[in-house]
């Protein structure tokens, strides 16, 4: 079956509305060591997970801001970054999102195998 160029459209808008649901997780689970955005986009892709720069630096923005993430700047080496790391109020959030994803993952599974019917 070839998929119309409208359905395509579609497809990818909630294709891309599924994925903006676990960024978060994502990223969290990535930074218990620093890491500065460049380095976190290629260590979520080489796990599968590809994001790009417009949806990563505004996370990590306002998880800093809400207290979830520290950040410190590097200026040695070619150029300053600006590194982030999991804090304490980030760990405590990580572990209840990733009980909420494996709570959400469990029931999409009997939903999906239509266990739940």
């Amino acid at each position: 079956m070839i998929i119309q160029a409208k359905e395509q459209e579609g497809y990818e808008k909630l294709s891309q509305e599924l994925r903006r649901g676990v960024v978060i997780l994502a990223a969290l689970s990535q930074l218990q060591t620093p890491q500065y955005g460049y380095s976190l986009i290629d260590r979520l892709a080489e796990r599968g997970f590809s994001i790009d720069q417009g949806t990563l630096y505004p996370l990590l923005r306002r998880l800093e801001s809400q207290g979830f993430l520290d950040s410190m700047w590097n200026v040695e080496g070619s150029r300053p970054r600006r590194y982030y790391v999991i804090n304490e109020a980030g760990r405590t959030l990580l572990g209840q999102l990733s009980h909420d994803w494996q709570s959400l993952a469990e029931v999409m599974q009997r939903l999906l195998t239509n266990e739940g019917a």
